[in-house]
């Protein structure tokens, strides 16, 4: 299964009618109720804020909406575009100003389907693992030493903070977490201590 990175846009135009599609990453179907009622306030003059999400390890809870379109144009194709690709923890949103003229079912299913493959193609992703929070505070000589040593690890939303002492946090795949602990510890020789 793969996450999105970041939130990510794309729009269509289908005689006259303007689809704008969006994703954003999610933790749990709490975040879904969270981000429609953001979505539907910022797009009140919108016709349709279509949607489907896909959350869990195993992308075991979903749901969908077609807000008020003819039942399965809308959320279903969207749906069904998330679970063609193998995400999870994605929130994919369809917003739709109507232009006048009338799509039909199959045109909706088109439209609604094609905005999913869209935005999905725009986006970046990465797998998903399970990750171990870091964090360490080292002298501003250790920090050299520790740079070096980051390089060989795949680490994840690092953030650095320089004071008295160097500070630096992020994440790690937890099947790494023990190893690179053990790594820091002994080339400091017990000065660098890893919080996990």
């Amino acid at each position: 299964m793969n996450v999105p990175l970041s939130y990510a846009s794309a729009e269509l135009t289908i005689k006259g009618s303007r689809f704008l599609a969006e994703i954003f990453p999610i933790v749990a179907q709490a975040d879904v109720r969270e981000l429609l009622k953001r979505q539907k306030a910022k797009y009140a003059d919108a016709t349709h804020v279509v949607h489907a999400f896909v959350c869990g390890a195993q992308a075991e809870v979903m749901g969908m909406s077609d807000d008020g379109e003819p039942s399965g144009t809308a959320g279903r194709p969207v749906l069904d575009v998330l679970k063609g690709r193998g995400v999870t923890n994605i929130l994919l949103t369809v917003t739709r100003w109507f232009g006048g003229t009338l799509l039909g079912t199959g045109g909706l299913v088109h439209a609604y389907g094609d905005s999913a493959k869209l935005v999905l193609d725009a986006a970046r992703f990465e797998p998903l693992i399970a990750k171990r929070a870091f964090a360490l505070t080292a002298s501003y000589a250790d920090y050299e030493l520790l740079k070096r040593l980051f390089a060989l690890w795949t680490l994840y939303d690092v953030r650095e903070d320089f004071a008295e002492a160097v500070t630096v946090a992020g994440s790690i795949a937890e099947g790494d977490a023990a190893a690179f602990c053990a790594q820091l510890h002994e080339k400091t020789n017990g000065r660098v201590c890893v919080r996990i």
